[in-house]
């Protein structure tokens, strides 16, 4: 089957990952220290240079919080000094990884990129088998969406240099999970696969 990716870039929002985000003390220093933002900014210039879709996804609520979920531990603190509200700042893509005219930007509003979006249309839409997957948490949104990808059928791929959490050992487990429903990988390794694949199939035709 002839792979066809599209990168998405997930919850790499100014909340996370700007030093005047709000939850910027849950991973930034992590983000800093592995270089994630311009390993991310590195993937999104060769899927553009090859006509690969790039996809972003961002997390936050509707003003007045209707969408909010009370329950919920991880989002709890959200309501306090309106954090992630749509539409804002806050939910912004970081000024490095600007997604252009024509990239969809999925609003979503719990961990599951797919729960409640048009995420998946998008993709179908698209023609895309294979997911590469790069963003913040990667004990949270990247091993969500590497396991609900996983169920829809998609092929995942996640570049592990593009991804981080709270901590290393944290970062690590997670991967140790996702090697049960995707590839770990590399920027270099996917687009450098996809540049290979891309060249053989050309030749094949000739």
């Amino acid at each position: 089957m002839t792979r066809r990716p599209a990168l998405l870039v997930l919850d790499l929002i100014n909340e996370l990952v700007h030093p005047d985000g709000k939850y910027s003390d849950v991973c930034l220093d992590q983000i800093e220290s592995r270089g994630v933002l311009g390993h991310t900014r590195r993937a999104i210039d060769h899927a553009r240079e090859r006509g690969i879709p790039v996809v972003y996804v961002v997390v936050g609520f509707s003003p007045g919080l209707a969408d909010w979920p009370p329950a919920s531990p991880l989002f709890a603190e959200a309501a306090d000094g309106d954090r992630l509200i749509l539409g804002t700042w806050g939910t912004e893509v970081h000024d490095s990884l600007k997604p252009e005219a024509h990239e969809p930007v999925i609003a979503k509003r719990r961990v599951n990129p797919f729960l409640g979006t048009h995420l998946e249309l998008t993709l179908r839409s698209l023609g895309v088998n294979t997911l590469l997957l790069t963003g913040a948490t990667t004990d949270l949104v990247i091993l969500s969406t590497a396991r609900e990808a996983h169920d829809l059928d998609f092929r995942v791929e996640v570049l592990e240099d593009a991804t981080a959490t709270s901590s290393r050992e944290l970062h690590e487990a997670a991967l140790t999970l996702v090697r049960r429903t995707a590839e770990v990988t590399t920027v270099d390794e996917a687009l450098g696969r996809t540049r290979a694949a891309d060249e053989n199939e050309t030749e094949e035709k000739d």
